[in-house]
């Protein structure tokens, strides 16, 4: 059996490994690099997998570094089954749909800033290649085998990442020999609201793990409901605006899970708060159809709560318009939007609007890359640049940790003891992460091993 490693090897971004046997080959994730535009885009054009030469693709979950090149592997020629999860396949659909739209405004503005003459730019896929790749998905439910042929067979155990995410479990046979695979997809945390704890599963052969937080600890998510009470408060009494980018599958769904709690809990202040994303109204529909596989705390919500996600004083906006009338409302209010750190969509503009006045507050949720406008934000530069004007940053910026959806060491050590209580492990590949906590995840697996893990790089191939 050959492994061969063709994104997320060496970086965080554009997940898709190749497995091949005698009999077969088998995609895992075909998601999308992210970065430099034009780099990226020469990455996401080609297709070192073979698209019409695979016999199957499998989804670990919707993020778009893992999902978000499948319109493009179809339209390559890929018509084989795309096996996931139903909550997987559903937010897929939205997300893909999104991204549909995202290429065709790229391609269209690339045209206009080369002018006429040059050739024609096109988006890397459209909504048709969306609709071909939502024919090719077969779900499978979590804990239920599935023989792929009679030499494959796979099993989904939740991965706690985010809605329909999944650890995937392989049975591969290559002559008259059994190999268990394990890909971890992207591992969530425990002790997080909404969604149930990443489960353990048997020791394998060969895993292949990601990484992302292979060397940090997240702080507790508990005080977040509380630092969101103490922060509405102010900006009532203030009457100020309070900002809060957050991504929309996924960041969204748990500020609104915790400010309902606030509001059945009779804590939260009287303010109205705006969710100002369609792709996020669309992703929490997701949320409230795929309820039964929540963790019990959500479930038990749900015994007085028919919909944790609305409460009084919360709308959904939908249109341009709504969102642009919020830039000219008196305050106090929240709106949420996207995107997390601040660099697209409509959270932009509220921040235009919002952070030369010293009573707002900007509320940043989670990790902000170098060089984003979130992470200048959050350093308090003197002034930030939006929409090619600089403006003075005068607004209280509000930094809450503790809500990131990826394994950190301490969820990595306890997953791996439980491989390890089991058989350990053969041979592990460590994917999906930057160097250092590529490394730092390397060294925690030594212990549990049979070979010394190995970081791949970009188009390396294995024989295990």
């Amino acid at each position: 059996m050959k492994i061969t490693f063709l994104g997320a090897a060496g970086e965080v971004t554009g997940s898709q490994h190749l497995i091949e046997t005698m009999n077969l080959r088998v995609l895992l994730d075909c998601g999308f690099f992210q970065g430099h535009r034009a780099e990226a885009r020469k990455k996401n054009e080609q297709f070192l997998c073979h698209p019409k030469e695979l016999s199957g693709v499998i989804l670990s979950h919707a993020h778009a570094d893992h999902c978000g090149n499948l319109p493009g592997l179809y339209k390559a020629g890929y018509r084989g089954p795309i096996f996931c999860t139903p909550a997987s396949r559903d937010i897929a659909r939205v997300m893909l749909m999104d991204s549909s739209h995202i290429q065709q405004e790229d391609a269209k503005y690339l045209q206009e800033r080369l002018g006429p003459g040059h050739p024609p730019v096109e988006p890397l896929y459209d909504d048709d290649d969306v609709e071909g790749v939502m024919e090719c998905i077969e779900t499978i439910p979590y804990g239920e085998w599935h023989e792929l042929s009679k030499d494959f067979r796979l099993r989904f155990t939740d991965a706690g990442h985010i809605l329909g995410s999944a650890i995937t479990e392989m049975e591969i046979r290559e002559g008259a020999d059994w190999k268990r695979v394990v890909f971890t997809g992207d591992l969530g945390r425990r002790g997080l609201p909404i969604l149930r704890d990443p489960q353990r599963v048997d020791g394998c052969d060969v895993l292949i793990t990601e990484s992302t937080y292979g060397n940090r600890f997240h702080p507790a998510a508990d005080d977040i409901k509380q630092h969101l009470k103490r922060i509405l408060k102010v900006a009532t009494e203030r009457k100020s605006r309070v900002v809060i980018p957050a991504f929309s599958l996924g960041r969204t769904q748990t500020l609104v899970y915790f400010l309902n709690e606030l509001f059945n809990e009779g804590e939260l202040p009287s303010i109205p708060v705006f969710v100002d994303s369609p792709l996020s109204k669309s992703i929490t529909a997701v949320y409230r159809h795929h309820a039964d596989v929540m963790d019990s705390d959500f479930q038990r919500v749900l015994k007085s709560d028919k919909d944790p996600f609305t409460f009084p004083g919360l709308k959904y906006v939908a249109t341009q318009q709504e969102s642009a009338s919020l830039n000219h409302r008196k305050g106090p209010f929240v709106v949420i939007a996207a995107s997390g750190m601040c660099e697209a969509g409509r959270v932009v503009h509220h921040l235009r609007h919002a952070i030369e006045n010293s009573d707002n507050i900007i509320v940043l949720i989670g990790f902000q890359a170098e060089n984003t406008l979130g992470r200048k934000l959050q350093d308090r530069w003197r002034t930030v640049r939006i929409f090619d004007r600089l403006i003075e940053l005068n607004a209280e910026v509000e930094s809450l940790q503790g809500l990131s959806a990826h394994a950190d060491s301490e969820d990595f050590k306890w997953w791996f003891d439980g491989l390890n209580a089991d058989r350990g492990v053969g041979r592990a590949f460590i994917v999906h992460g930057e160097p250092d906590s590529a490394k730092a995840l390397a060294e925690m697996l030594k212990e549990i091993s049979d070979e010394p893990p190995t970081i791949p790089q970009f188009g390396e191939s294995f024989e295990v």
